[in-house]
């Protein structure tokens, strides 16, 4: 295996020194002419292999030093409890970033045109980046909703139309799963541009329950029993307490808005209303007091008969 590795490396310099000997008019056949062709070689590649040298040196060092920053990054950030995906993606960032900048350096040594390089690669990038716009505006959405944190994972939202459970965020898409039971992904670019409700960020919740009474009713003693009523109730906090103001006159009651406080960790803000209902709907039997419902008139019209 030895031999013929030395053999092919021994092919590959000749060839190259052939190639070197060669000149408009031809090959040299001169042997004179010949020798001093291979002292010059030989002497060039004695002064460019200490560049190739110390340039693979360098990067042999920066793809280390890559891997061991990148890593000690990524420690740091896990102590820390930094969002997985914030630091999966500082890791490959941190990684990337030394390797290229050690490839330029080690480039530099053997006096490879870095900013013709450069350049290209800029020019590349933009090329892709303009065919790929969508795409690249979702992924630094997705970065920067990573750094921002508007949301954690199990978090209930709203955004736009859609409310539910945050399942994951990645560099393109944001899942949730809505209150129905499906998974909706959204992408990360929407999200980042649209008003979010975070319904998870505070632990206490004020619920508006809009009542209608009969007109004939005693208003301070509607006020005294509903209190009464869903200060029973365990779930509702006393702390804010309850109120309720009466403000509109409708058609066929006055209108009156109860307004409570729980716990969104202890009960689903999303059916709080139901225990209450049912409280209040059973003092008010007993109380005697009517929530009435809407009038309505049918008008039936009869044809007439034409006179004879």
């Amino acid at each position: 295996m030895k031999r013929n590795s030395f053999r092919g490396a021994f092919v590959l310099l000749t060839a190259v020194f052939l190639t070197s000997c060669a000149t408009e008019e031809g090959v040299i056949t001169d042997p004179a002419l010949i020798q001093n062709s291979l002292a010059l070689w030989f002497a060039n590649l004695l002064l460019f292999l200490p560049r190739i040298i110390a340039a693979m040196v360098l990067f042999v060092i920066a793809l280390y030093m890559a891997g061991l920053v990148s890593r000690i990054v990524r420690r740091i950030l896990e102590k820390r409890r930094v969002d997985p995906g914030i630091t999966l993606f500082a890791f490959y960032v941190t990684r990337l970033g030394i390797a290229i900048f050690g490839a330029i350096w080690a480039l530099k040594q053997v006096n490879f045109d870095v900013t013709a390089f450069l350049a290209g690669l800029g020019i590349l990038g933009f090329t892709i980046g303009f065919a790929l716009q969508d795409i690249s505006q979702n992924v630094i959405a997705g970065f920067l909703l990573l750094i921002q944190k508007p949301f954690e994972m199990g978090d209930m939202i709203e955004i736009e139309e859609y409310t539910g459970a945050v399942k994951s965020v990645d560099l393109r898409s944001t899942e949730l799963e809505t209150l129905d039971g499906h998974n909706v992904l959204i992408p990360n670019a929407k999200v980042f541009t649209t008003p979010i409700t975070n319904f998870s960020r505070q632990a206490i919740w004020r619920i508006n329950l809009p009542i209608g009474v009969a007109y004939d009713s005693d208003l301070e003693h509607v006020q005294r029993v509903t209190l009464q009523a869903i200060q029973t109730l365990p779930d509702v906090l006393d702390t804010p307490a309850p109120t309720l103001f009466f403000h509109t006159f409708n058609d066929s009651s006055i209108d009156f808005t109860l307004q409570y406080w729980i716990d969104g960790r202890i009960i689903n803000p999303f059916t709080a209303t139901h225990p209450v209902i049912i409280v209040i709907q059973k003092a008010y039997q007993r109380e005697g007091i009517e929530i009435p419902y809407p009038i309505q008139t049918e008008i039936q019209a009869f044809p007439v008969k034409p006179k004879a």
